[in-house]
């Protein structure tokens, strides 16, 4: 790190520089210093000399991209994905795994102490996934008529070629499509699924969807599988329903290579970017596939909620249980439930679980999962937990003994940190893909007397600089 005492000319947008990299920062880039200003350094390894762009300068920070590594870490790695640098998916892949769980924890720990005002906070190491690649049960690609060209491809590709794309939106770039033809996140099949879906629709010219014209067709490729029963899904979401080609489609998905064992094509008319579908009309299979959680078996619908990492998402609900403290006569009430999987993983180890979730959707594939469980304890509510808190009593809902809540990455409401607060139960399990908000809400529920007795940092996205917590609280003096 630089001393601030020595004087150094003023940093200017445009500028090359030498850096020494100190730290890795969230959103997948590190730290560095020149005198006493912040770089924040796109590309670069802690542990690298790098010279570095400067694209970016403001008062009080700058911003740079790395041009080339003069030193290399001793934590540098060689990236397994030859589209690495290009895709936005995988920020620290050219990071050594081990590297990646130490400065997860840092950042969550960075955020228990600066944003939550919590100093000693218990941070357990970081829990590794179970496989660092090809973890994923979900991918969605996309469709585009503007492809990025590398600069190798620039006067190779031609014009038609360059109107169609199907992979992944460049960082920053909503407008234009890499193209990908491998992907480690998860799974061979899905990667040939996804090359064999290019060459057939290049092969018919069928054309992308402009979402600058409106015009075209093909929008959507989503691939889901269950990793524990080998089920796969293709989705694929365009705006005319052309029946002929997608028989055509449907014959191709078949084949043995490919392991898919339903597929759904959705049709839709929006101009909305999201891969949902006014119509869905099923070719082959029932339209969804099942997998596993702990006890339960769930069926997953082209456009329902399943957490994306299966294998890790058992170790996250084994955490949450055990943060929660469960007892067999609990009452446990689940905030913002999704479609029940926690509330499910845990109803076996307790006497009732009271579900809330403000998505109507959500809440009816809980109670069909529950079902097709068998699963008689588990109640679930379709309410703004806001709301839920205040109504509590009209809906006969019973005191719970401890609450789990995992909510969207913005935490919760401070209405809803006040009524846990005031609600007096025992035991609070936080469950948090967001280290800074989960601070923020573990730092007011201080006031209300409880105390975080530690974190547990849960990779669920490895080679990303996303972490997930389960956070233990209990109230003082019970």
């Amino acid at each position: 790190m630089s001393d601030p005492a020595i004087e150094t000319p003023p940093l200017r947008r445009g500028d090359t520089i030498e850096l020494d990299i100190e730290k890795a920062a969230f959103e997948g880039r590190a730290v560095a210093h020149v005198g006493g200003l912040v770089v924040f350094v796109e590309g670069a390894v802690p542990g690298d000399r790098v010279r570095a762009h400067v694209f970016r300068k403001k008062k009080k920070f700058a911003e740079a991209r790395v041009e080339e590594v003069l030193v290399p870490s001793e934590h540098r790695v060689e990236p397994a994905c030859h589209h690495f640098g290009v895709c936005g998916g995988c920020k620290w892949q050219h990071m050594a795994y081990e590297q990646q769980l130490r400065w997860k924890r840092e950042h969550v720990l960075d955020a228990f102490t600066r944003i939550g005002g919590l100093e000693g906070v218990a941070v357990n190491e970081t829990l590794p996934a179970v496989e660092p690649f090809w973890y994923r049960n979900k991918m969605e690609f996309s469709f585009g008529e503007m492809r990025w060209l590398l600069p190798d491809e620039l006067g190779e590709v031609d014009r038609d070629a360059e109107l169609f794309a199907l992979g992944l939106h460049v960082p920053k770039r909503y407008d234009r499509i890499l193209h990908i033809d491998e992907c480690h996140l998860e799974s061979p099949e899905s990667n040939a699924i996804l090359n064999a879906t290019r060459a057939f629709f290049l092969e018919r010219g069928i054309p992308a969807y402009s979402t600058r014209t409106h015009e075209g067709d093909l929008r959507h490729l989503v691939i889901r599988e269950g990793k524990h029963t080998g089920e796969r899904m293709v989705f694929l979401v365009s705006t005319h329903r052309r029946d002929e080609v997608m028989s055509e489609y449907a014959e191709l998905l078949q084949g043995p290579e490919f392991g898919v064992t339903t597929f759904v094509h959705g049709v839709t008319t929006r101009k909305s970017t999201v891969a949902i579908a006014d119509e869905e009309i099923v070719y082959f299979g029932d339209g969804t596939i099942r997998d596993t959680l702990g006890r339960n078996t769930f069926r997953i619908s082209p456009s329902s909620f399943f957490q994306t990492n299966t294998l890790q998402a058992e170790r996250l609900y084994t955490l949450a249980e055990k943060a929660a403290g469960l007892r067999d006569d609990d009452v446990v009430w689940d905030l913002y439930c999704g479609t029940g999987t926690i509330s499910l993983f845990i109803a076996g180890d307790v006497g009732e679980v009271v579900g809330v979730e403000l998505n109507a959707a959500a809440i009816e594939d809980a109670q069909m999962n529950a079902a097709d469980n068998g699963i008689g304890n588990a109640r679930f509510i379709a309410a703004d937990i806001v709301d839920f808190l205040a109504q509590k009593d009209e809906l006969d809902v019973p005191a719970p003994d401890v609450i789990i809540t995992d909510p969207p990455r913005a935490g919760m409401h401070p209405k809803v940190v006040a009524a846990l607060g005031a609600s007096g139960v025992e035991r609070i399990a936080y469950v948090s893909c967001n280290p800074a908000s989960s601070a923020r809400d573990c730092g007011m529920l201080r006031e209300y007397g409880y105390e975080v007795e530690e974190v547990t940092p849960v990779d669920m996205f490895p080679h990303t600089y996303h972490i997930e917590c389960v956070i233990t609280l209990r109230k003082k003096g019970l």
